[in-house]
């Protein structure tokens, strides 16, 4: 087999802090490759600027000027992390033989792109990485993203445990991702849609080696938000199981007053009453809500927007 054309596709938001030491651990880790047989002198690494509002693109752009090794690619505006990885996925498919992508932040272990590139080599379209461990997460983090993992999977979501963005694609499976047109990207979702042989590597995730995370609490639900409703409906079928419990058990409750009031066994309940108004509204606000949630989405959807737009193109 021929040696792979390897694109490393680095989406950035506000990254210049980080952005030298990570232009040269990848230096030194593509030219390892290069040197060993598993990438092709053509291999890059392409940085995605994803609106980032400080000197990010000016330092690619420099970068680009003194390493053949480094391209780039501007978002006009910022579109969010998963559109600006798709972006630099999708521009990556013209040139690469297979293309891997992962954080700017050198979170992750940029030791095992060997691995990744040899279970390519072994016919694996998709190669996943998998956290070996979560120690270097938070109590509350490592809980709530354990957790969220488990809650897909009893919705019936296909998803790779302890697997976030970190994984290799060949040009096949990036042609079969070009096909999905979702506007709200959840990629570890669809990716394990597209099929075709994959494969796992474990590595451990690294401390951040500078700046600030680019996901806070807030985007963090958001985007378990958007992970659950892409990809399942059952929230909806839940809603209309809890009605139809609502309703069967107002029916009963019913029968209980009326029962009560013809024996003469009525007593007032002011605190029921009130406490029962109160659950029943927030029941309802709550599936409204959800619903709104799925609604929001179709409205998204039916637009049909580009999910990104490039200024400008560093080859």
């Amino acid at each position: 087999m021929k040696i792979p054309i390897v694109y490393l596709v680095i989406p950035c938001y506000n990254e210049e802090e980080v952005l030298p030491e990570t232009i040269k651990r990848l230096t030194a880790k593509l030219n390892s490759m290069i040197h060993d047989e598993l990438a092709s002198p053509e291999s890059r690494m392409l940085f995605v600027d994803d609106g980032s509002h400080d000197r990010t693109w000016e330092l690619i752009s420099e970068y680009h000027g003194e390493n053949p090794l480094v391209c780039g690619v501007k978002l006009s505006h910022n579109r969010g992390h998963q559109n600006a990885l798709l972006a630099g996925l999708m521009t990556a498919r013209a040139s690469a033989d297979c293309a891997v992508s992962l954080d700017a932040d050198l979170q992750d272990d940029i030791g095992v792109l060997d691995q990744f590139v040899k279970k390519f080599l072994q016919g694996c379209d998709v190669v996943y990485g998998v956290r070996n461990k979560r120690e270097t997460d938070t109590f509350f983090k490592r809980t709530t993203a354990q957790g969220f993992y488990r809650f897909m999977q009893l919705l019936g979501v296909e998803l790779v445990y302890n697997h976030a963005d970190y994984r290799l694609m060949s040009r096949r499976a990036l042609d079969a991702l070009s096909e999905y047109r979702e506007t709200n990207l959840f990629l570890r979702g669809i990716v394990p849609l597209i099929g075709f042989q994959s494969g796992c590597v474990t590595y451990d995730r690294n401390e951040r080696f500078a700046g600030e995370s680019k996901y806070p609490l807030k985007k963090m639900i958001a985007f378990a938000l958007d992970g659950v409703t892409s990809f399942s409906v059952k929230p909806l079928r839940i809603i209309a199981n809890l009605g139809i419990l609502v309703s069967v058990l107002s029916v009963l409750g019913l029968l209980y007053a009326l029962i009560s009031y013809f024996t003469g066994n009525a007593v007032a309940g002011w605190t029921a009453i009130v406490c029962s108004i109160w659950l029943l509204g927030g029941i309802q606000l709550l599936c409204i809500g959800v619903v709104g949630c799925y609604v929001g989405k179709i409205y998204s959807e039916v637009k049909d927007r580009p999910r990104y737009t490039i200024e400008q193109l560093l080859k």
